[in-house]
């Protein structure tokens, strides 16, 4: 083979690597874009929507009622969990966990909404559930919850529904004032949501009241 051959021959070798290794960045490139967009993909799937802040124009009369309702609902919550530990009557047990599954969304709820407005739970009163309010939340001042802790068996499901049937119905009377005096739609839905579901749950006890010993 002549010099000029030998020549030839390397120079397509070389072309046969560059072209190889052009390939191989190329993919290698397109692989990397593909692996960020699934992982950015992935993560987006993965991120918990967060509770909606409310729609429309708000007044004080709406920052009011949250203030008011959050509070309120923690002592329903209160009550209902003593519930396990002090009665083993079925239809008190059931009730008492409805309460708490219904209310402690919608606690979470109006504290989104609160901070949308850019105000806060804590003004509208002791976040405790009962300590602070004294008689001014119906069916949990200090003697209400006293009477409720030491009470057991059939006291215990009686002072339990006269309480919550006092309590709910408070809850139906600031929804009531809310209806007419605020102005945003999402709390006044809320505001007849919790007048529908808590009426009803007063009819519901006014008739257990009568099964109890």
């Amino acid at each position: 083979m002549t010099r000029n051959h030998l020549v030839v021959a390397a120079l397509a070798v070389m072309t046969t690597v560059l072209t190889a290794c052009g390939g191989d960045t190329d993919h290698g490139t397109d692989h990397g874009t593909s692996t960020n967009a699934s992982t950015s993909t992935s993560s987006a799937q993965s991120t918990t929507a967060p509770v909606a802040a409310p729609s429309g124009e708000h007044n004080d009369a709406d920052i009011t009622f949250a203030q008011g309702m959050i509070p309120h609902h923690e002592g329903a919550i209160v009550m209902a969990r003593l519930a396990p530990s002090r009665t083993s009557n079925a239809q008190i047990l059931d009730l008492a966990s409805r309460i708490e599954k219904a209310q402690d969304p919608e606690i979470k709820t109006m504290t989104a909404w609160l901070n949308a407005w850019g105000t806060s739970a804590e003004q509208g009163g002791s976040h405790d559930g009962h300590d602070g309010h004294g008689s001014s939340m119906p069916g949990m001042s200090d003697e209400d919850t006293a009477r409720l802790e030491a009470a057991k068996g059939a006291d215990f499901d009686r002072a339990f529904l006269e309480l919550m049937i006092e309590h709910h119905q408070g809850a139906v009377d600031m929804s009531t004032t809310l209806l007419g005096s605020g102005r945003n739609a999402d709390a006044k839905k809320l505001a007849e949501q919790i007048i529908s579901a808590q009426q009803a749950e007063i009819t519901e006890m006014e008739g257990l009241l009568k099964t109890v010993g």
